[in-house]
């Protein structure tokens, strides 16, 4: 069982979503610093993939700093206590697309829809 959730969509790469999927639960704590990742083979039968995309995704998180090789065991978490704001707004990107797309579809112009946004947040309660 892989320690994030994820379910493929057609029309993006499978390699972003896994990266997406991945950071988020580093971000929100489900995958925690020391962690170990699951090895090539595990991420390509579990996720139905080919080994070259898990491989992929395994360099680009280990670029990214998001994971670190450890002899004897394989890679290990090295999330970030505080990932950055670039990386947390990447996390929203997709969610962000869709919601404009679905706006133009409803004639609503960004504009609009921020401030619609701003009026949810100026009526919700603060926490």
């Amino acid at each position: 069982m892989l320690p994030f959730s994820l379910t493929l969509q057609d029309g993006i790469p499978v390699s972003d979503q896994i990266l997406l999927a991945v950071r988020k639960a580093m971000m929100t704590g489900q995958m925690r610093a020391g962690d170990e990742f699951p090895s090539v083979r595990t991420l390509s039968v579990e996720l139905r993939i080919s080994p070259t995309t898990a491989h992929k995704v395994v360099l680009q998180l280990k670029a990214a700093g998001w994971l670190a090789s450890r002899p004897g065991i394989g890679m290990v978490v090295t999330v970030p206590e505080q990932p950055g704001v670039a990386d947390r707004l990447a996390q929203i990107t997709p969610q962000c697309r869709a919601l404009l797309q679905e706006a133009a579809e409803l004639n609503l112009s960004p504009e609009q829809v921020l401030k619609h946004l701003r009026s949810l947040i100026s009526t919700e309660p603060k926490p």
